[in-house]
């Protein structure tokens, strides 16, 4: 969510406010001056010193300034004859920060681990001797565009994080920098884009430089990008020469162009990047990386095999083919035969700690970590056994391997192994590792098994394979081993990873004794600076090994006790990047195949004559498509081929880009056997090629990057792994694909498991939530959400459907059969952190992170809220499965809240509070408050609740809250996660990687039993209906076996339903575990339902789409039997495969793909990988229409974000009897479009604000308010006659549609209520004669509907096909009108026949090219027949609607026009730059004559203003002398164009109001809000006096000084959330004092009744009493602590009342229902708690009626005798009175964003 509010691109200047240099800082001459070129300002940096004078952001180089965007776009012009400096500073993931520094100084490329110097070349022509030098005289304005990402991973292998820090030096003018994830093409406009359909993305406007009309971009501007070596990111690093590539940028086009390999030993001129300026457009030159002349006579064969296809489907023949020999020799001491392993013992230092060989494990459990030194155990021991594991790699997903037999398959789960027969799917486990396994090796028998933990230092252990037994533990010598190798005979064993400083090592051990009761001995270590991505022991000789890596294939030798390596002369493919090597299993051992990484050329191509003597081998592939074979005997590259992608027959688009511009296949791994070859790539692609590489035999296609590929020992099936989690194989002979394991790729936070269904739910952090099979460990759904994170999950207890809640406060309910969403709510502010549905299936509950908790009644199909709870659920709760709890009977409900320290518990049906306990007093004897974490509910009966607290886990009586029973020392940290057993016999706890399960049936000192089996902290903990097996989840899945029998379920419990299914014994296979979930219950499994290649039905969906745009959903469904196993056409014959060639292309495309997505899509992905999708992708949506893109217009109405719900129940008075009368309505809502109105000939004028229409007299000030509108009001329209208003509103909670009212101006009440359009109102107006009414829906809408004003019947409709922005009656004949929008203007004729009344389309014009603008944004009518129509580039059109044609166009603004207003010969503009102009366009007329040739040389600005914000709406007299304008920062002015001056009209609040506080004599009254200032408003005119503003904070709460001194003492004290509280003197309108007595928000502030003190609240809980006069904080109170402050009240008693001693009687009120009252002297610094107060906690909707109630019934709380109690507590009241009935009824929408002032009807 940290990148969102900088999508799509930032302004870097507006953002850090570059004009304040309060964030940003300037050194030396920088000034800000007006270019011509650009007709804007733009900053000149100059000077002789570059060093001192520039720019900076942030201010300090210990800020940052955090932007995230991929790309970089710097608005400059170098300054003639000088030179110029950038600095950037760019974050890597690893918390390196990178110096990037770009200048016509450098004159050649530098590098170093920190420091990239680019040298900039300003004019073409410049020789390679001197590229760096002055800017040339013309140079012109650049638009440089920098690829953080790229130029951090080519040149230094690292991850792009952030932009830090940038310094621009002289000499140079800058406009601003901008930041984005979107490769931008400067040159094409929006319009061009849009017209043409180009795949390119148009530059902003904000963004782009001006062409003059008839001019082209590239004349007079240049683009530079760099580097241009790919336009997206690639998922994995690519590693680029250590010299990086020449940038060359040609002109126009960006293209790349050949560059001959030049073979000299001079290199430094052919390799250094370079930033040159040689034409418009520049784009970067693939790189160049010849190698040197040979000096001897060994070969180096380097073959071609091309198998282009062209259009006509045949191959074409190969290149011509160049020679290259390579004289470089290495050591001749590495010899051919093999030699028998000498065991030499090494130091101690080299040997770690071993298990003695005597000391056998029993059970492999005990490897698991169960505790040997717990002092009791109970039996059995152990109670738990594993059975089944769902995962796969956690450090690498690149370790799976076959057995000799190839009946099965090994690999990693993060600290477990496992052993995955394929045909049974049974599993085994190696259980002992604490942390990711990080390798893996099996020997040639499959006799011994070694692996390697992640860690420093990283801990070896060898196993048995056959018994699963652990043989030897010993520590390396190096941290985390990467690659693991064993020789052929298992007696050597080598590992790759880095020592402590960092350098690579490579380390051998000898294993041959630790079968026969021997330990592994260190033989050799060797350190090498070279990288080694892989290692291997070669099959033929076990004293040799291969590596490669980044540069580099090296061949090792063990000999005397040391290891020695030498390098295989790579010649031209020096450096490129070595991902994985393979031995061919061929005669030929001298040979090996290695694939290197995309970033160099091409390998030298052989003449024909040299494969005569080509000797069989082996082949691989590889990530850059490079396959490399090495002759071992005279180390040099033998052969050298390439894989690059072709176009796929048939289809429209290539797969990736084309054959002779693209990169290579990026291909992981690789594997030979002794006739076929088989790659796995980045694309996804499994492919098959025999041996000569002639053609593809099979390929399959995964959902993932392929991570690894493994041949199995028969050569018949193929091993895969991907990166996004799935393992399985290809079966060759049957062509037929096997999914044997998928995964979560993240942390697994929550479980849930299915009572009837026999099904398992699961979310993770990699934004899936998964539905697995319980049975068979098969995943059966797969919910994706890539823009919002799930956080909960609950299935339905009765019907086949499962609930998920989300990090955006969304809670979506799924069904599982129609696998559709079936209802979202979003009733919740913050992220979901808890959810939980009662056992019988009647009601739902979550809660967020905001406090709040929502009750939904879930007994239909489409669940609906019934009541939502604010401030009760503690805020600080982390997400997880415990945070809330239901008991068995469904009746009580418990949850951590209203702070960390209390449990309530409540009635699940009414939700009353029933007890609430505050755990930090249950144990007196400790230093420290316990805190609550978890909870959970026992069975019934006995009714227990148990509650894990920061230090223990206590279990309490539900009903009285005493403690039952305490388990102390239960984890060493908090326990998140606990869960009892149906039955009441186990207890399990979980905390950090550790499970506990306790003999909760002992009642005097439980014992316990641990396990370790996880390598992350567990999250959750939950037992499988049936007692038989329990759950864990944390970074995998963990089934586990309870090891006895069950006894038999209390009454009422849920074992005791008769739908919870019984699960499997242990050691059954598959079959039998599909029978017996089939006939346990005597219920029949329900089948998965099957896939089909026809597409599905259009799905419906109840609950409309969200209108946030919450992303994408996509749900995979596979069929249910334990064998994935599909048919061959899962698997294809390629016809068009992936291409050999020799030589890599001189050049590299910059093709994306780009895949857009509906808000709601629910896909059905394969269960095989590389099958087609099954069911296609479908598109839940409404069933009007769908929900459209809000098109880059501002003059679009959005409804305001509401912060609070709609009561249901709301109680009217009688009329007449109304306590409270709305008297006035400070505040514009400017975020309505054409919102106001105004008639000078009448007075009328009328406004907007939130939910009212405010009727006011101008000269008296009076106001009428006509209510009605559920929902905010986007627009308003007034008929001719001045008799008819027409408003309307959006559509929400209180309205399913939006609601167009008629009301009757003379009288103000509401005449028609009209329903029609569906999401919201974008126009209204009315006809000529007011006859008609037309109303336009927004661009979710996109209709016109046309009504009678006679019967206000919808007489016509139509749907339009793309947004429109403004709609207008012709005022010259009744039957017209027009509308503007996407690319065209549209007029439109009404034909009446008889009764009948319809839209047919007059005109349909599109802009012309030469406007240059995408969208026409605003209308108006001139003299007949004109009409002028505003644009969003800022130019104003002037159409001839007779002939239907554009003949007039001029520049009227930078921005986009908004409002565009004519009378007579005079024009008036608004935009959204806030600018308001009026035009002389008295010759247009004139000029219309002329046609084409008009030039607007004769419109001319008469006048122009610049006011508060966006124009919005604005009215004008018809002389167009004077008028009114509404802007969005919420202000309506008075403009006077005669006179040049805008006057204030009405000034609201732009965001929301916090406090309203009235002076003592009520003359006057104070507001503050959230923009940080505080208002003085004087109550007689409703008029603003007085206005502080503090920047950057929010004011939250205020206070107004007693009246105990004079008037012109008068004070108002404010309170910040910053935690500051300043003090404002009214008559001196200054602020006098300025405090800081809280750490946190103050959200309560009152004065003592003598003026001289003033008590604070905050949201942390604490109460501060500090003396205005001093300054000083002398007393701070902390018994509301956990929960906020909201009320603070304060008033005078008599001495002795209560027995206290006192001048004041003050009471503070919290979040949690408590309410303190204190007797204060504050003289005396005396101050003593009278009593404590508590009240339930109702629901919003609940407490609404019982206080208007209240308030009708004129009755007063009862309350103590003492007068200042009584009023101090009917203060209290009132204000909840008032906050209550404004939150209950439909006002609360204009109350939250308006001031509203009501007075008593008493």
């Amino acid at each position: 969510m940290a990148r969102v509010w900088q999508h799509p691109f930032l302004n870097v200047f507006r953002h850090f406010k570059v004009h304040e240099w309060k964030r940003s800082t300037k050194e030396g001459d920088v000034a800000a001056v007006m270019d011509k070129t650009l007709k804007c300002t733009v900053y000149r940096i100059r000077g002789s010193v570059s060093a001192s004078n520039y720019i900076q952001l942030p201010k300090t180089s210990t800020q940052s300034l955090g932007l995230t965007g991929r790309y970089l776009y710097v608005l400059f012009r170098p300054m003639s004859a000088k030179h110029f400096v950038i600095h950037l500073d760019v974050s890597t993931e690893d918390g390196q920060v990178i110096r990037v520094s770009l200048s016509n100084l450098f004159k050649e490329f530098k590098s170093t681990a920190t420091w990239l110097q680019f040298p900039f070349v300003c004019e073409a022509g410049t020789s390679r001797k001197d590229l760096a030098g002055v800017a040339p005289p013309a140079a012109r304005w650049t638009c440089l565009q920098l690829d953080l990402h790229d130029i951090v991973l080519v040149y230094l292998n690292r991850r792009h994080s952030h932009l830090k820090s940038v310094r621009l030096c002289a000499n140079l003018l800058v406009r601003s920098l901008y930041t984005s994830d979107l490769c931008f093409d400067p040159a094409v406009t929006v319009a061009e884009a849009q017209r043409a359909k180009l795949p390119v993305t148009p530059m902003p406007r904000e963004m782009a430089f001006p062409v003059p009309k008839g001019e082209s971009w590239h004349d007079r501007y240049v683009h530079i990008r760099f580097p241009s070596g790919s336009s997206a990111a690639p998922s994995e690093p690519v590693q680029r020469s250590y010299s990086p590539p020449e940038a060359v940028f040609p002109r126009h086009m960006p293209q790349l162009l050949p560059r001959p390999a030049a073979f000299s030993k001079s290199r430094q001129d052919s390799t250094s990047p370079v930033v040159q300026m040689l034409g418009p457009t520049a784009t970067c030159r693939a790189p160049s990386a010849s190698g040197p002349l040979p000096e001897n006579g060994l070969s180096c064969e380097c073959t071609e095999v091309s198998c282009v296809v062209g259009s006509s489907g045949r191959s074409q023949e190969p290149s011509a083919c160049v020679e290259a020999t390579d004289g470089r020799t290495a050591g001749h001491d590495l010899q051919a035969s093999a030699h028998k392993l000498a065991v030499v013992p090494t130091a101690p230092e080299d040997v770690a700690m071993h298990e003695p060989l005597g000391r056998k494990q029993r059970r492999p459990e005990a490897a698991l970590g169960k505790n040997p030194f717990q002092q009791r155990s109970f039996l059995p021991d152990p109670v738990l056994r594993l059975k089944g594991v769902i995962g796969l790699g956690g450090h690498s997903t690149k370790w799976a391997l076959w057995t000799k037999d190839g009946a099965a398959v090994v690999y990693p789960c993060h600290a477990v192994i496992v052993v995955l027969r394929t045909d049974t799917r049974e599993q085994r486990f190696f259980l002992g590792h604490t942390d990711k396994v990080s390798a893996l090796a099996l020997d040639g028998s499959s006799s011994l098994l070694a692996s390697a933990q992640a860690g420093a230092p990283s801990m070896l252990r060898l196993w048995d394979f056959q018994t699963g037994s652990c043989l030897s533990l010993f520590r390396s010598p190096v941290h985390t081993i990467s690659s693991l190798s064993f020789s052929g005979s298992g007696a050597l064993l080598c590992g790759v990873g880095k020592d402590p400083h960092g350098r690579t090592m490579v380390v051998a051990w000898g294993t041959d004794q630790v079968g026969r009761g021997g330990q592994a001995v260190v033989l050799a270590k060797a350190h090498t600076d070279v990288d080694i991505q892989a290692f291997e022991v070669a099959s033929f000789d076990e004293t040799r090994m291969v590596s490669c890596g980044r540069g580099s294939v090296r061949l090792w030798r063990l000999r005397s006790g040391g290891l020695r390596s030498c390098p295989v002369d790579l010649g031209e493919h020096h450096a490129l990047e070595f991902t994985d090597l393979a031995f061919g299993q061929a005669q030929d051992r001298h040979t090996l195949c290695v694939p290197p990484s995309p970033n160099a050329r091409g390998p030298v191509p052989l003449a024909p004559s040299a494969l005569t003597c080509r000797l069989p081998g082996s082949y691989v592939c590889g990530r850059s498509g490079h396959i490399l074979e090495i002759d071992h005997q005279h180390m040099a590259v033998r052969h050298a081929r390439r894989l690059l992608p072709t176009q796929t027959p048939g289809s429209s688009l290539p797969r990736k880009q084309n054959f002779s511009l693209g990169p290579g296949i990026a291909i992981s791994s690789l594997s030979v056997s002794q006739t076929t070859c088989a790659m796995g790539s980045e694309d996804g692609y499994l492919r098959l090629w025999p041996l000569d590489f002639s053609s593809v035999h099979l390929e399959a296609e995964h959902e993932g990057p392929i991570s690894s590929v493994r041949l199995s020992p028969d050569g018949l099936h193929v091993l895969s792994t991907t990166s996004s989690g799935h393992l399985g194989f290809l079966d060759i002979p049957s062509r037929e694909y096997n999914v044997l394991a998928r995964s979560h790729t993240a942390l697994v936070l929550a479980v849930a498991t299915s009572y009837s269904r026999g099904q398992l739910a699961t979310v993770s952090r990699d934004r899936t939530v998964r539905i697995w099979d319980l049975a068979t460990l098969q995943q059966l759904y797969d919910f994706t959400s890539p823009k919002e994170a799930p956080c909960a999950v609950a299935f339905h207890p009765t019907q086949p459907a499962f609930f998920c809640g989300f990090s955006s406060g969304a809670v979506r309910s799924f069904s599982l059969e129609a696998a559709e969403v079936l209802v979202d709510h979003r009733c919740h502010r913050g992220a979901i952190t808890g959810l939980v549905a009662s056992p019988d299936g009647s009601f739902l509950f979550s809660t967020c992170s905001q406090g709040a908790l929502a009750q939904y009644d879930c007994t239909t199909t489409h669940c609906r809220v019934q009541h939502v709870a604010a401030n009760v659920v503690c805020q600080d709760a982390r997400p997880g499965p415990n945070t809330l709890a239901i008991s068995g009977d469904s009746r009580l409900l418990a949850f951590v809240g209203p702070s960390k320290y209390t449990v309530t518990v409540m009635d699940a049906a009414s939700l009353d509070d029933l007890l609430r306990v505050d755990v930090s007093t249950l144990d007196l004897a400790s230093s420290r408050l316990d805190s609550a974490v978890a909870i959970c509910f026992g069975p019934a009966p006995p009714s227990h609740l148990l509650v894990s607290t920061s230090s223990r886990v206590v279990v309490l009586d539900s009903t009285s809250g005493r403690m039952v029973r305490e388990l102390s020392c239960a984890h060493p940290v908090a326990c998140p996660s606990l869960a009892l057993s149906g039955d009441a016999r186990f207890l399990l706890t979980a905390a950090d990687r550790a499970i506990k399960v306790w003999d909760y049936s002992t009642q005097a000192g439980p014992s316990c039993q641990v396990y370790i089996g996880h390598s992350e902290p567990v999250q959750a903990v939950a037992f499988i209906p049936g007692q038989q097996q329990l759950l864990s989840v944390g970074d995998a899945i963990f089934l586990w076996d309870i090891l006895t029998l069950p006894e038999k379920s209390p009454p009422g419990s849920i074992l005791d339903s008769p739908g919870a299914p019984q699960t499997c014994e242990a050691g059954l296979n598959t079959r039998q575990l599909e029978d017996s979930v089939l006939g346990a219950n005597g219920l029949p499994r329900r089948q998965v339902p099957v896939p089909s290649q026809t597409p599905p039905p259009q799905l419906g969906m109840c609950a409309g789409p969200c209108e946030s745009g919450d992303g994408a959903f996509s749900v995979s469904d596979e069929e249910g039997p334990s064998e994935e196993s599909h048919s061959p056409k899962g698997v294809r014959q390629p016809s068009g495969p992936p291409v050999l060639v020799q030589k890599e292309a001189c050049g590299a495309g910059d093709g994306a793909w780009v895949a857009s997505g509906d808000p709601w899509v629910l896909g059905m992905p394969p269960s095989s990988c590389n099958q087609p999708r099954k069911q296609g992708t479908w598109s839940i949506r409404r069933a009007r229409a769908q929900p459209a893109a809000r098109p880059d217009s501002y003059k679009h109405f959005t409804a305001r974000y509401k912060s609070s719900l709609t009561a249901k129940n709301v109680s009217s008075p009688p009329a007449g009897a109304e306590r409270l009368r709305l008297k006035a309505v400070v505040g514009y809502n400017g975020n309505g479009r054409a919102n106001m109105t105004w008639r000078p000939d009448t007075g009328f004028f009328a406004y907007t604000c939130g939910c009212l229409v405010v009727v006011e007299d101008l000269h008296s000030g009076a106001q009428q308010h006509w209510l009605g509108h559920p929902e905010e009001i986007s627009t308003l329209a007034l008929s001719h006659d001045a008799q008819v208003l027409a408003s309307a509103s959006g559509c929400g909670a209180a309205a399913s549609c939006c609601q167009i009212r008629i009301w009757a101006v003379p009288g103000g009440s509401c005449q028609q209520l009209l329903s029609y359009h569906c999401t919201a109102v974008q126009a209204l107006a009315f006809s000529l004669d007011d006859r008609l009414l037309v109303t336009l829906g927004d661009y979710g809408d996109r209709t016109l509907a046309l009504w009678s004003t006679a019967t206000y019947e919808l007489v016509s409709s139509t749907h339009l096909p793309e947004p429109v922005h403004g709609v207008a009656f012709s005022p010259w004949g009744a039957g017209e009108l027009a509308c503007v929008g996407q690319g065209t203007l549209t007029l439109w004729l009404t034909q009446q026949r008889g009764a009948d009344v319809s839209l047919q389309v007059h005109h349909r014009d599109p802009i012309p090219e030469a406007v240059g603008a995408g969208e026409l944004t605003s209308l108006c009518y001139g003299a007949e027949p004109l009409l002028y129509c505003g644009s969003n580039a800022g130019q104003v059109c002037v159409w001839d609607t007779h002939a239907g044609r554009c003949f007039l166009t001029w520049e009227a603004d930078d921005g986009e026009i908004g409002v565009l207003l004519c009378a007579g010969s005079r024009l008036v503009s608004g935009s959204n730059t806030r600018r308001l102009r009026l035009w002389a366009v008295g010759a247009v007329p004139e000029l219309r004559r002329k046609g084409s040739g008009a030039r607007s040389s004769s419109v001319f600005m008469e006048r122009e203003l610049t006011l508060d914000g966006a124009i919005v709406s604005a009215v004008f007299h018809n002389s167009m002398d004077m008028g009114v304008v509404g802007t969005t920062a919420g202000t309506l002015w008075y403009v006077s164009w005669a006179e040049g001056t805008s006057t204030r009209l009405i000034s609201g609040y732009r965001s929301k109001v916090n406090e309203v506080v009235f002076s003592p004599r009520e003359t006057h009254c104070a507001t503050c809000g959230d923009d940080g200032s505080v208002r003085v408003w004087s109550l007689a005119s409703m008029e603003l006096v007085i206005q502080f503003q503090v920047l950057n904070q929010s004011c939250l709460c205020l206070a107004w000084s007693p009246p105990c001194g004079r008037p012109e003492q008068q004070r108002v004290a404010a309170g910040y959330s910053d935690g500051t509280l300043r003090v404002f003197s009214i008559p001196q309108t200054a602020m006098e004092l300025k405090m800081h007595p809280h750490p946190a928000a103050l959200t309560a502030i009152v004065f003592s009744t003598d003026g001289q003190t003033i008590l604070s609240g905050d949201k942390d809980g604490l109460v501060a009493v500090s003396r205005p006069r001093t300054g000083m904080t002398f007393r701070v109170l902390s018994d509301h602590r956990g929960a906020p402050i909201s009320t603070i009240q304060s008033t005078s008693k008599e001495y002795g009342d209560f027995g206290v001693e006192g001048t004041d009687l003050w009471l503070a009120a919290s979040g949690d229902q408590r309410v303190s009252v204190w007797a204060s002297d504050w003289l005396r610094d005396r101050c003593e708690l009278v009593d404590w107060l508590s009240f339930p906690a109702p629901t919003l909707m609940e407490c609404a009626v019982p206080l208007l109630r209240l308030q009708a019934a004129r009755r007063r709380p009862s309350l103590p005798s003492a007068p200042g109690i009584r009023r101090c507590w009917c203060v209290l009241a009132l204000a909840h009175i008032w906050r209550w009935s404004s939150t209950a009824s439909a006002r609360n929408r204009w109350w939250t964003r308006s001031l509203c002032l009501s007075v008593p009807c008493l």
